[in-house]
């Protein structure tokens, strides 16, 4: 496909080139990835100012998101990727193994700043989601601010700089500039800009900015960090759709791959008719999730990749509420399951009372069934996410549950994640949504399609 930037991706693109340090502030959905990997491509094969990258990610995020944003547009097919995840053997081997661009979970960022201790050979370094390196005391932080003399480039991605506050930039713009607009060390910053709030006689708990320090800070860092928010381009449409992929390691994927292969030989591609073509394609979809109903209607978990891609998403958007929509009972339950040790305001959507808190900006996570919410809710005061935890084949429950939030009296740019399956059903209902086709036949016709993949691989 061919990349037509929009007009702030451009000014972007040319920042990240023509600036040896720079931090990318976007709003999640904006397109920090296409942007970075278009500005990679630009100094590695035009300008010749780069060889090796490498790209710090949230795991899941490192597994695919990357990789399947570099498949996806024409200017970027000769860029070579190399996924440094997995065991100490398999990271090893992705290293030795040639590449444009490497790609390593931040939790294995110590461990890569040992391994090859005096011959860093990453002349430019990418940290997607740097405010996950706020924390001055974490090791991903000590690790790389020991490395940052060697590293010639770097560009941090995040829509969400300061999530608990301005005291959260330090860290992040250190390993930006090494300290030289807001200063060497975290108490010479604290002692300039912040005051004691929260404390005991002989201790301090917290610190609040002082009256100047918002505009001095963006003053200081101004030239180095690009800040946007989706409501400030008018250019961009009122809604935007972004996918979120979502791969399976080989045991889940072989789960699915077997679940889907007895079920499309089990119905005869002659006589295939609705009631079993609904039951098919919700297994696979609950499959896609992470977890079946089995013959007795108990939850059997197969797999928690979408749960963690969730976590990441959630994570990403920075304290900002979201309105997650489930398809299953089970999905509904594991999320809440997954995100119950969390300090996230969690409610699911039941009461005209959830609705009101909602829209006071009371919840950060509002679950719903598109069924229960997709018509006469008022949602659009409460914030401008969706993600879309599971799809299912109705485009008018797609559509008008979408609408919750993008309706009149939305003040923002309303953006739609989709969490989506690679290799599974979830791709074909994303595909049918996105044309707009979603509907009975077209559900039909995707099975038959598989089904005669399905004989054809098995040899029949």
């Amino acid at each position: 496909m061919k990349f037509t930037p929009h007009n702030y991706q451009a000014y972007c693109i040319d920042r990240v080139i023509n600036l040896p340090a720079v931090g990318l502030l976007l709003d999640m959905g904006l397109g920090k990835t296409v942007i970075t990997l278009s500005a990679i491509a630009e100094l590695k094969f035009a300008r010749f100012q780069v060889s090796k990258v490498l790209i710090i990610a949230p795991k899941k995020v490192a597994e695919s998101t990357w990789a399947n944003e570099r498949e996806k547009w024409d200017h970027l097919s000769l860029l070579r990727i190399s996924t440094v995840l997995g065991s100490v053997t398999k990271r090893v081997r992705a290293l030795n193994t040639p590449a444009d661009i490497y790609i390593i979970n931040r939790e294995n960022v110590a461990w890569l700043v040992d391994y090859y201790q005096h011959d860093w050979p990453f002349d430019m370094v990418v940290i997607d989601e740097f405010s996950s390196f706020k924390n001055h005391q974490s090791q991903r932080f000590k690790a790389l601010k020991a490395i940052r003399p060697r590293i010639k480039r770097i560009v941090g991605l995040t829509g969400t700089p300061a999530p608990n506050g301005l005291i959260d930039l330090w860290a992040q713009v250190y390993l930006l500039d090494q300290g030289q607009r807001l200063g060497k060390n975290i108490g010479g910053f604290r002692e300039r800009y912040f005051e004691p709030d929260q404390r005991s006689r002989d201790r301090i708990f917290s610190y609040k900015p002082k009256s100047t320090t918002e505009n001095v800070i963006n003053d200081l860092i101004g030239d180095i960090c690009i800040s946007m928010k989706a409501e400030d381009y008018l250019e961009l449409p009122s809604i935007t759709y972004d996918i979120v992929p979502v791969a399976l390691d080989n045991k889940a994927q072989k789960a699915y791959e077997k679940l889907e292969t007895e079920m499309l030989l089990e119905v005869d591609e002659s006589t295939i008719d609705a009631g079993s073509a609904a039951v098919l394609t919700n297994k696979l979809l609950q499959l896609s999730n992470g977890a079946v109903y089995d013959e007795t209607r108990e939850v059997v978990e197969i797999h928690k990749a979408k749960i963690e891609v969730l976590q990441e998403t959630v994570e990403q958007l920075g304290g900002k509420p979201a309105l997650v929509f489930y398809n299953f009972q089970h999905d509904k339950q594991r999320i809440l399951a997954a995100l119950s040790k969390s300090k996230l305001k969690i409610r699911e959507l039941k009461t005209p009372q959830d609705e009101k808190d909602w829209n006071n900006r009371e919840i950060d996570l509002l679950l719903a069934h598109p069924a229960s919410a997709a018509y006469g809710l008022n949602l659009q005061q409460g914030g401008n996410h969706v993600i879309w935890f599971g799809l299912n084949w109705s485009l008018e429950l797609y559509q008008q549950a979408n609408k919750r939030l993008h309706r009149q009296g939305q003040t923002e740019k309303v953006i739609i994640h989709h969490l989506v399956t690679q290799n599974t059903r979830d791709e074909d209902v994303m595909a049918a949504l996105s044309n707009k086709e979603a509907t009975q036949d077209t559900l039909m016709e995707s099975l038959k399609a598989r089904i005669r993949e399905a004989k054809e691989a098995g040899g029949g």
